[in-house]
């Protein structure tokens, strides 16, 4: 037992000794590429080998021949295991210039495309996790250009829409400065409807800079669905008798929901007020709500006839107004993108399909716990 441990003791220092110059070279040599560390673990596992049995053979007093034997043994692995290393440090090298080029070109076009030849896993998990940042990025890219294309369209808009009715503002305030008014009271009346229109543009773009800046402040309160529609209701009225449109909402059920009560009467509003532009006259408004597993689904129908299929995605866009048949005679088509921004901040969501005659507005919110 104690000649084992002592061949077990002069192994040890052998194969120590080896490994702490191993050590050292990898430490010095940590910036160099990986196929020169691989070589230096080669390196190391025979130096390592070879020098605790020379250490042990040396304690053993073993013979000459039997010493050479041994040394040419372990000279011809740590030849192949050398060579072994090589190899491989070589192959990983070109996967990591392949991988790096990739990467270039990426960084370049913008489009990761994975090296199509065979590679370690880590290396295949790289190019896996790089291509779904590209997906991610191309995505991202594309909702930017469209926010982009959005935002010029709406400046476009909103440029047309201000300076209409500034133009009729000063002609008309000229008339009356000049005296040259038939009817002063007439005039009075037209200018007060022009600055309400105003108004309520600057008012939309100031809620709808509020929600893309987040700073959209919802105080919420558990509420039901019956009084919310109610009070939209009663806010719509009088415009659907102008209209000549039913509006149809009073038995909806009492459903409880939390929510901003100011926020998302104004969402209710903007919604039948567009529904009830877009009806023609003996047409029908619908509102309604019912409950869908965690959920509270509100919507809204109309008799509008429909939107036109390629359109549906963008119309809660900002600043989509659709066809000319679609577009109020006083909107900036930033209501739904309001009403999208208001419900989103709620943790739900909006969508619209059509249906027979027209379309169908549905706010999705969360139910309430309890």
């Amino acid at each position: 037992m104690r000649d084992f441990l002592l061949i077990a003791l002069y192994a040890l220092l052998g194969a120590g000794a080896a490994g702490l110059l191993g050590a050292v070279a990898l430490r010095i040599l940590r910036r160099r590429s990986v196929a020169v560390s691989l070589t230096i673990v080669a390196a190391v596992a025979v130096t390592a080998m070879l020098a605790g049995t020379l250490t042990v053979a040396w304690a053993m007093f073993l013979s000459s021949h039997d010493l050479a034997v041994v040394t040419t043994v372990v000279a011809t692995a740590a030849a192949v295991s050398m060579a072994t290393a090589l190899l491989l440090g070589r192959q990983v090298v070109r996967r990591c210039r392949e991988l790096v080029g990739a990467a270039r070109v990426f960084g370049q076009e913008g489009t990761f495309v994975a090296p199509a030849v065979p590679a370690p896993a880590e290396f295949t998990a790289l190019s896996r996790e790089l291509a779904l940042t590209s997906e991610r990025l191309a995505a991202s890219r594309e909702r930017e250009r469209a926010l982009e294309a959005s935002r010029r369209e709406l400046v476009a808009w909103i440029s047309h829409d201000l300076r209409t009715p500034l133009a009729g503002l000063r002609a008309m305030s000229e008339a009356l400065e000049d005296g040259m008014a038939a009817d002063p009271a007439r005039y009075h009346r037209q200018i007060r409807t022009e600055v309400d229109r105003l108004n309520s543009m600057v008012g939309d773009l100031f809620e709808l800079s509020r929600i893309h800046a987040g700073a959209l402040s919802l105080t919420l309160t558990r509420m039901s669905l019956h009084d919310l529609v109610g009070d939209a209701l009663a806010g719509t009225d009088a415009l659907a008798r102008e209209h000549g449109v039913r509006l149809v909402g009073e038995g909806v059920a009492s459903l409880p929901v939390e929510v901003d009560g100011k926020e998302m009467t104004r969402v209710l509003s903007n919604l039948l007020v567009n529904a009830i532009r877009h009806t023609p006259a003996d047409g029908t408004v619908a509102i309604a709500a019912e409950r869908r597993e965690d959920s509270v689904v509100l919507s809204v129908t109309d008799a509008c006839g429909g939107i036109p299929e390629e359109d549906l995605p963008r119309v809660f866009d900002t600043g989509w107004r659709g066809t000319p048949a679609r577009t109020p005679p006083s909107g900036a088509g930033l209501g739904l993108a309001i009403v999208r921004g208001i419900v989103e901040a709620h943790a739900g969501h909006a969508n619209v399909h059509n249906v027979s005659g027209g379309c169908r507005f549905e706010l999705t919110l969360p139910a309430p716990a309890g």
